[in-house]
């Protein structure tokens, strides 16, 4: 047998912080994939006892974990207003997504199956202007 060495994944720089894209994207699409399940499970749960209807719950409950994983992020991150700046920016645009998104769901989807597409939008969008926002400012701002 060979012996393997497997890096721990999701990688992490120095500071603590996610090392890539695809670690940040990745744990935090984990942590909506699980809040999907544990919201599908408390949806059925209401609905087996008739508490309320099927979809009646809003799919924006499936942030939980991303929201926690964005809060320690932005914890792991070196003290200095570019984290600020970039943390602001990224939810505005990220709710903006989220919203848009949900929006046009909803005409077609209950509200369950469109907040769970806004939260993925939303998530997304954070994701990436948080990543690539924060080392374009530090990088700028020297």
């Amino acid at each position: 047998m060979t012996d393997t060495k497997s890096a721990r994944r999701p990688r992490r720089d120095p500071n603590g912080r996610l090392a890539t894209l695809g670690d940040l994207l990745g744990a935090a699409l984990a942590g909506l994939v699980i809040g999907v399940v544990l919201l599908l499970i408390f949806e059925a749960i209401l609905s087996l006892t008739r508490v309320s209807e099927f979809g009646d719950t809003s799919g924006w409950l499936a942030l939980v974990l991303p929201v926690w994983l964005f809060v320690e992020e932005f914890r792991a991150e070196a003290y200095g207003a570019s984290r600020v700046v970039v943390a602001m920016l990224a939810a505005g645009f990220g709710v903006a997504g989220g919203m848009t998104v949900a929006g046009l769901a909803a005409a077609e989807f209950p509200s369950l199956v469109s907040g769970l597409a806004g939260a993925a939008a939303g998530t997304v969008v954070y994701c990436v202007v948080w990543f690539y926002g924060l080392r374009w400012l530090s990088h700028r701002a020297g």
